[in-house]
């Protein structure tokens, strides 16, 4: 079974995360799927909008922790940061239908996201700090212009998770619905985007988005240096060594 599901219709492409067994959470494969899928929307012209949704119960748990320690972000061409410039410099309209928990990623790529749509059981947090390491994603930068500085540094700072409807308060959730209905609110407005002039809609996106399109990717590149450097220290190892023996970190000790 493909962790990522990619269709394409009437001028939407639809990924899909699918690893629900495993709480969506991302796998180096999965971000590479995720990125090349990108790319090839981008360059499309029959794809004039691209939708990124989990299921009912959970949209993503972040990274795969194992996998992310063997695999690693080691360079700058590794999967993950190929997806997320991907996200950033995506051109056309870009929705996310979110569900259940959207830890870490799973919230940070929603900042580059024209629209998102959440269910009412829908959970956000960036427990970046809480791992030993720091945000990524230009979250560090869009956080703070998104919400306001003090509700992003307790978001990223505490790193505990906030709801749908603080979500929407502060301007990162478009609508809250049910969740059975979030995919198809996503879709549905993909396809009126889909109708529209594509020019007109990568101009306007463009026009939108220049004023803080290098600093994200300047942004980006820092952090991916920090996050780097973090994920070496003994902090970081003592909290990824923790989350695997299923007990609370104790940094007390270093």
């Amino acid at each position: 079974m493909q962790d990522v599901l990619i269709d394409s219709a009437d001028g939407v492409m639809t990924l899909t995360l699918n690893r629900v067994e495993k709480k969506n959470s991302f796998t180096q494969a999965m971000y590479s799927a995720c990125a090349d899928a990108l790319a090839q929307a981008a360059a499309d012209a029959s794809v004039h909008v691209v939708v990124v949704q989990g299921h009912a119960t959970i949209f993503s748990a972040g990274n795969d922790i194992s996998d992310f320690l063997n695999r690693g972000a080691s360079t700058p061409d590794a999967p993950v940061f190929r997806f997320l410039r991907g996200l950033a410099a995506f051109p056309k309209p870009l929705i996310a239908a979110v569900c259940g928990p959207a830890v870490g990623v799973g919230t940070t790529m929603l900042f580059h996201c024209d629209l998102v749509y959440a269910g009412d059981n829908a959970a956000f947090s960036m427990p970046f700090v809480n791992l030993g390491l720091c945000a990524e994603a230009a979250s560090s930068l869009l956080a703070p212009r998104l919400m306001g500085y003090h509700r992003a540094a307790e978001a990223l700072l505490l790193g505990e998770p906030f709801m749908a409807e603080a979500a929407m308060e502060m301007g990162l959730v478009n609508r809250i619905v049910p969740p059975s209905e979030a995919n198809n609110l996503a879709q549905s407005q993909a396809r009126k985007l889909a109708a529209k002039p594509l020019p007109s809609l990568i101009e306007t996106k463009r026009l939108m988005k220049k004023g803080q399109m290098a600093d994200v990717l300047a942004q980006m590149d820092e952090e991916g240096e920090s996050f780097g450097r973090l994920l070496q220290a003994p902090h970081a190892k003592e909290a990824f060594t923790a989350f695997l023996e299923k007990r609370k970190p104790d940094f007390a000790k270093l």
